[in-house]
């Protein structure tokens, strides 16, 4: 259980970083296949 859980905060953070580094959420989010909604509750939750 522990391995699911670190993959899955390892693409959360995976996420968030690619973001930043691009400067466009819409494009890591295409990229990652994840909704602007969920990356927005993603970078929420780190604070």
């Amino acid at each position: 259980m522990i391995h699911t859980n670190q993959k899955i905060i390892k693409h959360k953070f995976g996420l968030l970083n690619l973001a930043d580094e691009l400067g466009n959420i819409s494009k890591a989010c295409k990229t990652m296949c994840v909704s602007r909604d969920r990356f927005y509750r993603y970078r929420d939750a780190v604070g």
